[in-house]
């Protein structure tokens, strides 16, 4: 999947969890002012939408470790498969990086 793929989807899921929260928290106001059966369905209703929310987020964290999941492996497999390489970039970044903390 292409890395520029991702930004609509991420904005988009963000927009719909907010907006969810808002249609949930709107419910609830909406029932804490309401009485008998009208107050529950209200309630009900606010659950629902936070079930949902919850069943979202769940999805996009399961997403993002099975992608964390699959750069770890790939990192490793390259890590096996040019090793000399692997140990100077590691080399030069810590002599960047301790290039800049000597510096302060």
């Amino acid at each position: 999947m292409p890395k520029n793929d991702t930004h609509p989807k991420e904005g988009e899921f963000i927009d719909n969890v907010k907006d969810s929260l808002d249609d949930a928290e709107k419910l609830l106001r909406e029932a804490a002012d309401a009485t008998g059966e009208k107050a529950s369905e209200l309630r009900e209703r606010a659950i629902k939408s936070l079930r949902r929310t919850r069943e979202a987020l769940y999805d996009a964290q399961d997403a993002l470790l099975d992608k964390g999941r699959r750069a770890a492996r790939v990192t490793d497999d390259y890590v096996h498969d040019n090793p000399w390489q692997a140990i100077g970039v590691a080399g030069l970044t810590g002599l960047l990086l301790g290039m800049l903390i000597s510096r302060r």
